[in-house]
């Protein structure tokens, strides 16, 4: 008799129906946390290219910041070089003051600063009066565009910056110095 009830018990905990009926809940709920965990992984990794993005948005800006900064140093240091300045020739030192009969003359010998100043293109144009006539020796002062340098590469941004284009004018035997107002135009070589 113990032995009967024995097999009952048994044969109950053994039911084959009852044990797939456990079995496909299981497997529903393994199934609904693999969804689920896929759909944390999913939303994390866009949060996370969210934030790569926006850091790399900033990254940009800075760099593009830190290369206009650089241009616009550049400039100032090429108006300020030796080969350009005016320095004490009108009276005082003045920063961002171009002589012009210098840069003339530069311009005529320029086949020795080639690669100098590291640029491609340097160009000096008159802002009042607006003179669009390249500067040429029959036309000298009386110009508004000197093509310092202008090698023939891919350039297409240029930094710039205000100068004072100085030179030494002569009126009725009087000699005195004119400065007009000009921009200083640099390019380099484009790396894309």
């Amino acid at each position: 008799m113990v032995n009967r009830n024995h097999q009952r018990v048994l044969h109950k905990s053994c039911n084959p129906t009852g044990s797939r009926r456990f079995s496909k809940k299981g497997q529903m709920k393994i199934q609904q946390m693999a969804f689920m965990l896929i759909a944390v992984i999913l939303l994390f990794a866009l949060v996370i290219i969210f934030f790569l993005a926006i850091s790399l948005q900033e990254v940009r800006r800075t760099a593009t910041m830190f290369e206009e900064e650089n241009a616009m140093l550049l400039v100032s240091k090429l108006a300020n070089s030796p080969e350009f300045s005016c320095g004490n020739s009108f009276g005082s030192s003045r920063a961002n003051c171009i002589d012009f009969d210098k840069i003339f003359a530069l311009k005529e010998n320029l086949n020795k600063y080639q690669n100098f100043w590291g640029v491609t293109k340097i160009y000096i144009r008159k802002i009042y009066p607006n003179d669009k006539v390249d500067c040429t020796e029959e036309n000298y002062p009386n110009c508004g565009l000197i093509k310092l340098l202008d090698k023939n590469v891919n350039s297409t941004s240029f930094s710039s910056n205000f100068i004072s284009l100085c030179r030494k004018e002569r009126d009725n035997n009087l000699i005195y110095d004119k400065c007009e107002i000009a921009i200083l135009m640099i390019a380099s070589e484009d790396k894309g």
